[in-house]
């Protein structure tokens, strides 16, 4: 068997991973949602979490598809051309996670540390 039919095919194996986390990640979500709805006190904060969960799915399965073509692309064929269509796709992927990433927490990444930042006691001094 040759080195690069070997690479490609676990490139193929990653991909399908990435793919299936995808697809059982929101079979998952959608699982939790019906349960939550099924009853009255579930209900509220079940869309939102819903969201948050296809959103995780598709997040986590878009960097595994990331590695599977980083992969594929600089080990298996390097042309020229095909690191071009690599740089697209992970262009394509990461303006993808970002916008994912900012539907499900409601901030772009960036802000993130605007949320957990604490704010200083402002309270007078203790004499």
């Amino acid at each position: 068997m040759e080195y690069g039919s070997t690479v490609h095919d676990i490139v193929r194996v990653v991909e399908a991973v990435g793919a299936g986390i995808m697809i059982l990640g929101g079979l998952g979500a959608f699982i939790v949602f019906l349960v939550r709805v099924a009853t009255p006190e579930g209900r509220p904060g079940s869309y939102p979490e819903l969201r948050a969960n296809l959103g995780h799915s598709i997040l986590l399965g878009l960097e595994v598809l990331i590695i599977a073509d980083i992969v594929d692309t600089i080990v298996v064929d390097p042309t020229l051309q095909n690191v071009g269509a690599l740089a697209v796709i992970v262009l394509i992927r990461i303006v993808l996670s970002f916008s994912i990433d900012a539907e499900v927490d409601g901030m772009w990444p960036w802000n993130a540390w605007r949320q957990s930042k604490v704010e200083p006691d402002v309270r007078a001094p203790r004499a």
